[in-house]
Formats: C-alpha cells, sequence, structure tokens
C-alpha cells in the first residue's frame, strides 16, 4: 500500500512540475502587437481579393515584426477614428500613411518616419531636364494644389514665377498638357502616376525640389500612445535596421521606383 502512494505521490508531483513549466512558459509569453492599418489606400495598403490586407506598408510591418521578433496581429480598421481607437487601447499602433503633424502629435506619439514623398516638377518633353531653382524658373508659370505645402513653398522662394492653383492635380496636369503652364510641382508618387498614363506620354520630370531653398517633405510614422516609449524605441531600431541591411529599398521596389526614404 505503501508502495502504490509513493508512485501515486510521484505522478501527482510530476503533474505538477508539468502544469508549472507550462504556466511559466505562458506567463512568459508576451501577447502579439496588434497594429491597425486602413486597408484603403493602394499602393500602400488595401484589402485582396481574398479579403487579405497587402500593399507596401504590411509587407514593411511583417518585416519590422521580425525585427523585433514580435507577434504581430493586423487589424483593419477604417480612417474615421482610426486614432480615437489607438487611444481607447483597441490596438497597439497604427502603421497606415499616417502623417506626422504637429496637430496629431499633441495626441500621440510617432516612432522615426519610415516614408517621405519627394516633390518634383514636371513639364513638357520640350523641356529638357536641368536647373528648377527659383532663378531658373522665373517668369514660368507654375501650378500646383491649393492649400497644400507646394503652394506654400512656391509663393515662399519662387516669387518670380507665377504660382497657378488647381483644386485637383488632374486639372494642372491638363493644363500641362495643352501648354497652359509650363511646370507643375507635386508630390512624385501623384505625378509618377500620370506619366504613366497616355496623357502623360507628353511629359516628364524635369528636376526634383532642390536643395536650397530645401522643400520640406511630408514625412510618414507609426502612431503609438504616448506613454508606449518602449514601444516606439523598438519600432525605431527596426526602421533603422531594415534600412540599413537592405530589406528596406527590396520591399519599396516592388511599389515604387524611386526612393521614399
Amino acid at each position: 500500500m505503501n508502495h502504490k502512494l509513493a508512485i501515486l505521490a510521484s505522478a501527482m508531483l510530476a503533474l505538477g512540475v508539468t502544469a508549472a513549466s507550462a504556466e511559466e512558459s505562458a506567463s512568459q509569453q508576451k501577447p502579439a502587437l496588434r497594429i491597425a492599418v486602413e486597408g484603403a489606400y493602394p499602393p500602400f495598403n488595401y484589402i485582396d481579393a481574398n479579403n487579405e490586407l497587402q500593399g507596401f506598408e504590411v509587407d514593411l510591418l511583417k518585416r519590422l515584426c521580425e525585427v523585433m521578433n514580435a507577434e504581430c496581429e493586423l487589424v483593419q480598421h477604417e480612417w474615421d477614428g482610426i486614432l480615437r481607437a489607438l487611444v481607447n487601447r483597441e490596438y497597439d499602433a497604427v502603421m497606415s500613411s499616417l502623417e506626422i503633424t504637429e496637430r496629431r502629435q499633441k495626441r500621440i506619439a510617432f516612432s522615426d518616419p519610415y516614408y517621405r514623398i519627394p516633390a518634383v516638377f514636371i513639364g513638357s518633353k520640350e523641356t529638357a531636364p536641368g536647373a528648377v531653382t527659383p532663378a531658373a524658373m522665373a517668369g514660368k508659370k507654375i501650378g500646383t494644389i491649393e492649400r497644400t505645402d507646394h503652394e506654400a513653398y512656391l509663393k515662399t522662394f519662387y516669387k518670380n514665377s507665377e504660382v497657378v492653383l488647381y483644386a485637383k492635380a488632374e486639372e494642372a496636369n491638363l493644363d500641362l498638357l495643352v501648354g497652359r503652364i509650363d511646370a507643375v510641382f507635386a508630390d512624385e508618387l501623384l505625378l509618377s502616376k500620370f506619366l504613366g498614363t497616355r496623357e502623360g506620354a507628353c511629359c516628364q520630370i524635369i528636376g526634383d525640389a532642390p536643395a536650397e531653398p530645401a522643400y520640406k517633405r511630408e514625412s510618414y510614422g507609426i502612431g503609438l500612445r504616448k506613454e508606449d516609449e518602449d514601444l516606439r524605441e523598438r519600432f525605431n531600431r527596426a526602421i533603422a535596421q531594415v534600412k540599413a541591411d537592405g530589406t528596406y529599398d527590396q520591399i519599396r521596389a516592388k511599389y515604387f521606383p524611386f526612393d521614399i526614404k
């Protein structure tokens, strides 16, 4: 009888150790990071035919999570209320082409920028690429979209040019096509789409925004709660690593023919 009790006690002890080990392992396993993505802004993020999130930001986010050795769950969330839900702790971060602005920085924290959109001038194929400084563009009609950083930049520095404002880029591009203006200044992503169309065959990039006077490019970062400083630093280290090891450019090249770092 004593022998049977000893066997039973040993079995119960072994079960206890196993349960304790499992409990300890579970406690050490970190919960998945929940990252919100809108899924409606291709090619940065979108929903494919299989109802799955895809795009530049989705691919980059998966790589960042690998670098951080983190389990990440992507959460599709419509744009309206996406920051409110972050603050309310419905997820841990937002990676969905969130521009870093002073207004948003009062409400949330941002990682270092993971992409920026350069600004360029386009003109007709008859206009040779070259200098697009204020001096070089003096006397020219330059179209741009109203109420944008591009308008502010031109009006501040290109005082000897005629700045023509449009509600939409398509309207400016049409006037360039028919020769009403000499150039259009806007972000390269927007203008490259036009240049890839049949109508856009009329035109070409004639120059990047000059180094002097410098154009402050729009910057986009991962949105986080202000108190989550450790998570912010983890993302920053991961962003720096993927830029340094070349994987950022490999991902970017799938979606954009120009640098957006």
